[in-house]
């Protein structure tokens, strides 16, 4: 049985492989060594259990070859990023989306992430945008000890705030209103509009995320009305976006709006 050298993803220095399930480890090894002789850059092959799954956005995978690491060294936009890929969720798919986000950030914009995990969003807009500061918030404690050391490495202690627990509980403690709100949320029942709401103001702009079938792409932008009407909110879509396929007839959605 063989798989073609395209069956596998990159990031950073691991590559992923998803093999078929009655492949015999000693032929996952000569795969693995394959891509080790062909890929200087990758130093790692890992194969991938299970896909992500929980609040938590937790990958499985088990060591087939090269360095015995779980650690990922990856770089995009300017900047760089270091987290263990089975306990924290990073998505380099997301890369263009972080950087066109922080396009729109605008010179002293006072910025919160929700859902920040190792603080991809939040490090790509301070390093990219004239923000104030960005203030990252993230459940998973693993991610926020990574996302403090990824701080430091792109020297950005005085323009990054961790503000770590969950955005429930850690929402009603926060003083000040934001003039950003960007909310790439994994794929929940609850919205978190309710808090997102409470850290805004009249002209706040919240960055949205959601995930749907392609022809409920209007009730996602319904359900963010009717959150708005119930937290005494009145908003403007300024914008609707598929920001990526993730099954098909099922994309990521990310829909822009303003509190007027």
């Amino acid at each position: 049985m063989a798989l073609n050298m395209r069956s596998y993803d990159v990031l950073g220095n691991i590559a992923f492989v998803k093999f078929p399930e009655k492949f015999k480890i000693k032929d996952k090894k000569k795969f693995a060594e394959k891509i080790l002789k062909e890929q200087k850059g990758i130093r790692t092959i890992l194969e991938k259990k299970e896909n992500i799954k929980g609040r938590l956005r937790k990958l499985s995978t088990n060591y087939i070859a090269g360095e015995k690491t779980k650690e990922v060294l990856y770089k995009e936009n300017g900047c760089v990023f270091r987290f263990n890929i089975d306990k924290t969720y990073f998505s380099p798919r997301l890369s263009n989306e972080r950087m066109e986000i922080a396009s729109m950030i605008k010179k002293g914009d006072l910025v919160l992430v929700m859902f920040a995990g190792v603080a991809p969003f939040s490090i790509v807009i301070a390093k990219n945008s004239q923000a104030k500061k960005v203030y990252s918030n993230e459940l998973n404690r693993e991610a926020n000890k990574y996302a403090e050391l990824n701080i430091k490495l792109n020297k950005l202690k005085d323009k990054v705030e961790l503000v770590n627990g969950d955005i429930k509980k850690v929402a009603p403690k926060i003083k000040q209103k934001f003039d950003v709100i960007v909310m790439p949320r994994p794929q929940l029942k609850d919205s978190f509009l309710k808090e997102a709401f409470k850290l805004s103001k009249k002209g706040t702009r919240i960055y949205y995320y959601d995930f749907c079938r392609v022809e409920e792409i209007n009730l996602i932008a319904d359900k963010i009305r009717e959150e708005a009407k119930k937290a005494g909110k009145k908003i403007e879509i300024l914008n609707v976006k598929r920001a990526g396929e993730i099954a098909p007839y099922k994309t990521r959605l990310r829909i822009d709006f303003k509190v007027v």
